[in-house]
């Protein structure tokens, strides 16, 4: 059974750092492009950041470009999001995703709170 489970969420004050980590199991991880989304209160789910799966391309949502880095560890089976110089806007639940053809799985999200 696929799994993908989040961790490193938490509180932060504005301008803080977190990092996030998804680790999986259950699927070929090396094969999947891997993304991080994001839901906050009200609002639909975005796009944050993803990974192809050997790494070479990356992208990033326009809001986080400059303080967010994705990255993944073939060998681990994890995926991890470096977020600093946080913002208010930046709380939500943020979701890992695995995607490879038709085939497209998720977490169960870990909450990320930026506040003073």
């Amino acid at each position: 059974q696929q799994q993908l489970v989040e961790s490193g969420g938490g509180l932060v004050q504005p301008g803080g750092s977190l990092r996030l980590s998804c680790a999986t199991s259950g699927f070929s991880f090396s094969r999947y492009a891997m993304s991080w989304y994001r839901q906050a209160p009200g609002k639909e789910r975005e796009l944050v950041a993803s990974v192809s799966n050997d790494g070479g391309a990356i992208r990033y949502a326009d809001s986080v470009k400059g303080r967010f880095i994705i990255s993944r560890d073939n060998a681990k089976s994890t995926v991890y999001l470096q977020m600093s110089m946080l913002k208010p806007e930046d709380s939500a639940v943020y979701y890992c995703n695995g995607r490879w053809f038709s085939l497209n799985y998720w977490g169960q999200g870990t909450q990320v709170t930026v506040s003073s």
